[in-house]
C-alpha cells in the first residue's frame, strides 16, 4: 500500500486519516472493490472508491495526486484489516466499478483510457496555479530581502508555514516543503545569516527557471519540475527509462524521520558503469522500511533512473541476485569537490552527493577526513561525534561511503581493515 503513494507528503497527509473516526463509511466487496466516505473541510463527505484489480482509484476531493490522501488512507485500513465487507456498494461506487469493468473487459480497448480532455484540463490549471505561485514566491522573497535577514529570526515559525501553505495552495509541494525546512535555520547557530541568504538565492533560482520552463534544456526541465513539486509516477519511469543492468555495491543508507513519515535512502553504485543510484523507501509510524538492499552486498539488477539533469534517483526494475560484496574504491578529496562540482554545474539545487573516500579521521583543529595527499572534508555537524568512526580506523586510513553536503560529509559506513562493512 505504501509502494502506491505518490510522494511522502501524500503519505504523510493520509496518515490522521487511518482512524476509523474519519470514516463515515468503509467497506469492501471482497478483493474486488473498496469504497467510502471521509469527513472533509467540505460541508459533503469525500467520496473514494477504489478498483482493486488496477488499482485505480476515484474521489470527490479536489487533489491531482493518484491516488489522492484518502484512496491511501483507505488502503491502508483495508490492509489493516478494519473495514468490513458489504457485497452491495452504493450507486456511486457501484456505476463507477461497472464502468471499470466494462472498460477491462472489452478485448478492443483493453485499456482505455479516462477522458483525456478532462485530463489535460487539469493539468493546464494546475500548470497556471504553480505559476501563479512561483510569482507569489519571488515577490515574497524579494520582501525578506528588502526588510533585511533579521526579520527572519523574529518571525518565528509562523511566518515560514504561511507562505508555505500558500505555495501548497499552487500544487507546488517541492517549494513548500522547501520552505518549511528554513524555518530552523535561523536557530542553527553562527553563519545563520549566509546560510539563509543562500537558500533564499536558491528558491529565487527556482523561481525563475519554473516560469521560463520552455528555454530550459529537457534534462534540466525535468529537475526543476520535479523540485517544484511536480511528480513522475514510477509505471511512467519503469515504462519510459532504458534500464541499466550492472552488479550494483549497497554502498550506505540513512533513515530520516519527518513528520510522520520515515524514508530510507540507499546508495549504489555500478561495478562496471561506476554510476550511481538511489533508492527510496517510505513507512508511515509502526511500519518497516524495505530492508532488501543490505549494506556490503552487491545485487545483480537492472535500475531505472528518473528523468532529471543529474540521474540519481532510480528504482529496482528487475533483481537477479545478491551476492556478498567487496569494499568500494574510493576517491581523493580533490576527486570529491570534483564530482560535486560538476553536479552543481547541471542541478544548482543539488545538496546531497553520494561519495566514497579513502581517508583517515582526524578529530583536530576540527572533526575530518584527509587524503593520503594531506587534503581534508569536515564531517557534518549533525553527524555528532562519530567515535565509532574513529574507533574503527585507530589512526589509520579506511575507506568511508556517505553523503557530501555544503555543511560537510556525513559519514554512514566504513570498511574496516579486513574489508567488512561497519554501518555508522
Amino acid at each position: 500500500m505504501l509502494a502506491l503513494a505518490p510522494d511522502a507528503s501524500s503519505l504523510r497527509a493520509a496518515q490522521p486519516l487511518t482512524s476509523g473516526r474519519s470514516w463515515l463509511v468503509a467497506a469492501a466487496a471482497d478483493d474486488r472493490a473498496l469504497w467510502g466516505e471521509c469527513r472533509g473541510s467540505a460541508t459533503a463527505p469525500y467520496r473514494t472508491v477504489i478498483d482493486l484489480s488496477g488499482p485505480a482509484y476515484r474521489c470527490s476531493c479536489p487533489s491531482r495526486k493518484f491516488p489522492c490522501k484518502h484512496a491511501l488512507a483507505l488502503l491502508l485500513l483495508w490492509s489493516d484489516g478494519v473495514v468490513g465487507t458489504n457485497d452491495d456498494p452504493p450507486e456511486w461506487a457501484a456505476s463507477w466499478i461497472a464502468e471499470r469493468a466494462a472498460r477491462t473487459s472489452d478485448p478492443q480497448n483493453p485499456k482505455a483510457p479516462a477522458d483525456p480532455a478532462a485530463a489535460q484540463r487539469r493539468a493546464e490549471q494546475r500548470e497556471a496555479r504553480v505559476a501563479t505561485g512561483l510569482v507569489e514566491l519571488d515577490r515574497w522573497l524579494c520582501d525578506q530581502v528588502r526588510q533585511g535577514l533579521a526579520a527572519s529570526q523574529r518571525a518565528g515559525y509562523r511566518h515560514w508555514d504561511d507562505i508555505a501553505a500558500r505555495m501548497v495552495d499552487a500544487q507546488a509541494p517541492g517549494l513548500a516543503e522547501r520552505l518549511r525546512a528554513l524555518a530552523a535555520v535561523p536557530y542553527s547557530g553562527a553563519g545563520w545569516e549566509g546560510r539563509l541568504l543562500e537558500e533564499y538565492a536558491l528558491l529565487w533560482l527556482l523561481a525563475a527557471a519554473g516560469r521560463d520552463q520552455a528555454g530550459l534544456p529537457p534534462p534540466l526541465r525535468d529537475t526543476v519540475r520535479s523540485r517544484v513539486g511536480f511528480t513522475v509516477r514510477q509505471a511512467e519511469v519503469l515504462a519510459s527509462a532504458t534500464p541499466v543492468g550492472d552488479y550494483w555495491q549497497v554502498l550506505a543508507r540513512r533513515d530520516l524521520d519527518q513528520d510522520r513519515i520515515r524514508t530510507r535512502r540507499v546508495w549504489l553504485r555500478g561495478r562496471d558503469t561506476g554510476r550511481t543510484a538511489l533508492v527510496l523507501s517510505f513507512a508511515a509510524v509502526g511500519q518497516s522500511l524495505d530492508d532488501s538492499l543490505s549494506v556490503g552486498t552487491e545485487v545483480d539488477a537492472d535500475l531505472a533512473f528518473y528523468p532529471a539533469a543529474v540521474r540519481l534517483r532510480a528504482l529496482l526494475a528487475t533483481r537477479r541476485d545478491t551476492f556478498p560484496g567487496r569494499p568500494p574504491t574510493g576517491v581523493t578529496v580533490t576527486g570529491l569537490l570534483a564530482g560535486y562540482a560538476a553536479a552543481l554545474g547541471e542541478d544548482p539545487w543539488l545538496d546531497t552527493w553520494p561519495v566514497v573516500l579513502d581517508a583517515t579521521p582526524a578529530r583536530a583543529p576540527l572533526p575530518s577526513l584527509y587524503d593520503q595527499a594531506g587534503d581534508a572534508v569536515p564531517l557534518h555537524p549533525g553527524a555528532g561525534d562519530c567515535w565509532a568512526l574513529f574507533a574503527l580506523s585507530g589512526g589509520e586510513p579506511l575507506t568511508v561511503a556517505g553523503e557530501w553536503t555544503p555543511r560537510g560529509l556525513w559519514p554512514l559506513t566504513a570498511w574496516d581493515q579486513g574489508g567488512r562493512p561497519v554501518p555508522l
